[in-house]
């Protein structure tokens, strides 16, 4: 049945989205001939702009769908995304203000531009692309995951309608670059605030207060077990070292205009830490009314039926649109930043090195839509499950990019062939344990730990780490010289 109230508010909101999109071109405008303006929107964002950009890119429509579920079917264990969120911050203050500076003062796009000048490999530049685009492609098909849920509970033929909120991504995407997923994410997190403040709000008031809902809970799922703490310890530090390393996060942050903005909003975005928290918290109110996980989505449509069982259907309606503009606004950076790195990393430096500067946006926009292309063709041939499992395996080998990336933003004596070597180790270790859980799982029991359930891309990042310093040292023994640029010497 086609809910249609909630049908025609999700139509029109996400209509007025995607004019914003189309438009945004004009806004701020620029050279489009140049990558940096298309793909960085002309590194001219902000505080303001930029805490939005940042903000909408991190938390994406599938934080708001499976957060809550997994808090439904997991219980404790899932809030590891609030620990996560808060300490990623302080760590990047570190970070990304310096990674930003150099950026700006050397001229680069990506996060392979670094590499390649820092290391003065091109080699270790094109295995931090390759892992940056394979790692990034699930995670955009679960953007459109996101969309497929509450167009599923609308009762709306999902594939297709899908298929017609992918043209507009696109469409804006290829258009307008940057400029418009940064426009668009102040609509989107304008409607997310206000939905899931209504929620955390009314929802408890129908069921009798916080105190009445906490007592229709079993202390199982309020309560972390002992056995669980080396996972949920793992799995929130390896989190918050890994996601900004992907490359969409780190355009989102070299967008912005200046490092005081970079400082300032890593001060600021715990605010959203805050909202997550409250998001969490539908993932108890779904047990405490008696939903249960069936369906095609099982847990992950609990926040759908949720809204459905309790509000009415224009505000259902809202709710819904403010979930698949989510997805809008992370998936368009996903496709940028993997345009970005094709263009960069792996066109213009191996085939061909004296294209122009329009030829090399064009090949940008080309392979930011084509792999929107495989992320759609990813949920909608693939098993839901399947496109998850393989998001959680992106994220391990995500991960195994820091050495090369943050570690070196520190150290300059690091040797570029240890740290490919570390990167191949903690990739191969990872995904052996991958493997070993059947890439159901991000866990993995580890034996020389005494039996410790940890996170697999920590695990992985540990052994590659190790391989990197020894590496280097065993190198500088030798006597074998490399040639690297320290690009460290910035004043913080």
């Amino acid at each position: 049945m086609i809910h249609w109230e909630s049908l025609f508010v999700f139509i029109f909101l996400f209509l007025i989205v995607g004019v914003i999109g189309i438009y945004a071109w004009r806004w701020r405008k620029g050279d489009s001939d140049n990558l940096s303006e298309w793909g960085l929107g002309g590194r001219n964002f902000g505080i303001v702009v930029s805490w939005f950009l940042i903000g909408g890119d991190l938390y994406t429509a599938y934080t708001l769908i499976a957060v809550p579920a997994l808090v439904f079917g997991k219980g404790a264990i899932g809030l590891f995304a609030l620990p996560y969120t808060i300490v990623v911050y302080p760590l990047m203050l570190l970070v990304m203000p310096r990674l930003w500076q150099i950026a700006k003062e050397r001229g680069h796009v990506t996060p392979s531009d670094y590499v390649k000048d820092r290391f003065n490999s091109r080699t270790l530049a094109l295995l931090v692309a390759i892992t940056g685009i394979i790692a990034i492609i699930p995670y955009a098909a679960l953007q459109m995951y996101g969309i497929e849920v509450v167009l599923a509970y609308m009762g709306v033929p999902a594939k297709g309608a899908l298929i017609v909120g992918f043209v507009i991504l696109a469409i804006f995407t290829y258009i307008s670059g940057l400029r418009a997923p940064a426009l668009i994410s102040l609509v989107k997190d304008t409607l997310i605030y206000s939905t899931f403040i209504v929620a955390v709000i009314y929802i408890p008031i129908k069921l009798g207060g916080y105190g009445s809902l906490f007592a229709h809970i079993s202390p199982s799922k309020l309560i972390l077990p002992a056995s669980q703490y080396s996972a949920y310890s793992s799995l929130f530090l390896g989190s918050a070292l890994a996601l900004f390393l992907y490359p969409h996060a780190i355009t989102a942050v070299m967008s912005s205009k200046s490092r005081k903005v970079v400082k300032t909003n890593m001060s600021i975005l715990p605010i959203y830490t805050f909202l997550l928290g409250l998001i969490a918290l539908l993932g108890y109110m779904a047990i405490a009314i008696g939903l249960k996980a069936t369906g095609a989505y099982g847990a992950n449509g609990i926040v759908p039926e949720l809204f459905l069982r309790i509000f009415p259907p224009s505000f259902v309606g809202y709710a819904f649109a403010a979930i698949a503009i989510g997805a809008l606004v992370p998936a368009s950076i996903m496709g940028i930043a993997a345009g970005n790195l094709f263009s960069r990393n792996i066109y213009q430096e191996f085939f061909r090195p004296k294209a122009s500067a329009r030829k090399g946006t064009s090949v940008a926009k080309i392979v930011a839509v084509m792999v929107m292309v495989a992320a759609l063709l990813f949920i909608i041939t693939s098993p839901a499950k399947f496109v998850i499992n393989f998001q959680l395996a992106g994220g391990t080998w995500m991960l195994q990019a820091l050495p090369a990336i943050f570690l070196a933003l520190f150290i300059p004596w690091l040797d570029k062939r240890a740290v490919v070597a570390g990167w191949a180790v903690g990739i191969g270790w990872g995904t052996y344990q991958l493997i070993q859980e059947g890439f159901s799982s991000s866990l993995h029991s580890l034996s020389v730990l005494g039996g410790l359930t940890v996170y697999i891309g920590l695990s992985a990042l540990v052994a590659n780490v190790i391989v990197v310093f020894i590496g280097t040292a065993f190198i500088r023994l030798l006597g074998v010289k490399q040639s690297y640029k320290s690009l460290t010497n910035t004043t913080d």
